[in-house]
């Protein structure tokens, strides 16, 4: 069995009441808004351009020396 037509219909009667109309528009478009930009960013990610040097990171990473402070301390017997 499965979920008939009514049944859909009933829910989304009951959700458009609880919510409303305005609300569920503004859902939609910020749903929509994040999907383009999700799929935007992917798109960008794939096809990195050479003209915009703020969109290409370095790669290399310089190694990090850590400091006296920084370093474990060894346990002394007193």
């Amino acid at each position: 069995m499965g979920i008939s037509i009514w049944q859909l219909l009933i829910v989304l009667g009951i959700v458009i009441l609880l919510f409303g109309t305005k609300k569920l528009r503004n859902i939609g478009t910020d749903l929509g808004g994040a999907i383009r930009g999700f799929k935007k960013s992917m798109s960008d990610e794939e096809n990195p351009t050479d003209d915009d040097p703020e969109s290409l990171e370095d790669t290399q990473e310089e190694p990090v020396q850590k400091t006296a402070e920084e370093k474990p301390r060894e346990k002394t017997k007193s």
